[in-house]
């Protein structure tokens, strides 16, 4: 979820949903000691429950960006074993560290030391190219438990390093939610979370009869409306989130931003899937893209784009 789940793109979701526990993009450790903390990893409190995503494969760089996380604030660090991007391949992170199992371990290791009393998660995959994936995934799973690490969210399929490119991997290699079924029999006091594939509610309600936890990725942010019922399908809220109530309580993240210097664009292209199948839904994301990437665009553009889906849904209920 690199470029897409940003602090405007939680801020959003959290309109959506109070109790999902959230996750920033994956963020490199060096980058989080070097780089513009602020921009890069800063949040507004109403986030919570939200995780930090880092990549890294260096112990001490791993641990250190874990300890300032924690500082921050943040409900979880998570290291990311499970991205199969070029950019995180060079750096050997990321997918490629399924195959080093025992560093993952060292890197777990100082991310607790750093993070104190914060949990500390593993997101991986099956295992990366001709990897027997039953044999990777347990292999690896048993030696980072042993540095007490209790929480692994599985991505149910294999990452390919070699031949597809990382919109590939989301899609060609199948998907095997058996075989992480079989990982949580095996190793019932561990915390398994399913990810990958996982379209709407009702696939991932299925699932949570096997599973401790269930992650949504693309539907979420593709297709955010499916958050509006998280709440009252599964935390036991009296109704669904109506998601013209969501954009109004995301307004006024987006008139700060704006009068921050922030461009509207920023924040809109987090909301463009909203209204997906709804009559009208052409109309808005048509006038969000033509208007809020322009020099100056306000809070009006947004509004606008609203005043279209309503002005549909009043023409189709009459």
């Amino acid at each position: 979820m690199m470029d897409w789940t940003d602090r405007h793109c939680r801020a959003f979701h959290r309109c959506l949903t109070k109790h999902a526990r959230l996750y920033t993009e994956m963020v490199t450790a060096k980058a989080i000691i070097h780089g513009d903390q602020d921009r890069l990893i800063g949040f507004h409190s109403d986030e919570h429950p939200v995780a930090l995503q880092i990549g890294g494969s260096e112990p001490d760089a791993c641990g250190l960006a874990a300890k300032i996380g924690a500082q921050r604030g943040y409900d979880e660090i998570n290291l990311n074993c499970g991205c199969p991007s070029d950019r995180v391949q060079s750096g050997a992170f990321g997918a490629c560290l399924m195959r080093e199992p025992a560093r993952v371990a060292d890197c777990i290791s100082a991310m607790q030391d750093g993070a104190g009393e914060t949990t500390v998660t593993v997101k991986c995959r099956l295992g990366v190219d001709d990897d027997d994936p039953r044999a990777r995934l347990f292999e690896f799973v048993e030696t980072v438990a042993t540095t007490g690490c209790d929480v692994f969210i599985v991505h149910a399929r294999k990452a390919w390093l070699n031949g597809l490119s990382p919109k590939e991997n989301r899609d060609i290699p199948p998907l095997d939610y058996d075989l992480v079924a079989e990982l949580k029999a095996a190793r019932p006091d561990l915390t398994i979370v399913l990810n990958g594939g996982i379209a709407d509610l009702n696939t991932a309600e299925i699932e949570l009869e096997r599973f401790d936890g269930v992650m949504l990725g693309r539907a979420a942010y593709q297709t955010p409306a499916v958050l509006a019922d998280i709440d009252a399908r599964l935390f036991g809220a009296a109704t669904p989130v109506d998601i013209f109530d969501a954009l109004t309580a995301f307004r006024p993240h987006m008139e700060k931003e704006l009068s921050g210097g922030t461009g509207l664009h920023a924040m809109t292209r987090h909301v463009l899937g909203i209204f997906s199948g709804r009559p009208g839904a052409r109309a808005y994301r048509r006038h969000l893209s033509e208007n809020a990437t322009r020099q100056g665009a306000g809070i009006d553009v947004f509004d606008e784009a609203v005043s279209l889906i309503k002005d549909a849904a009043n023409r189709v209920a009459a």
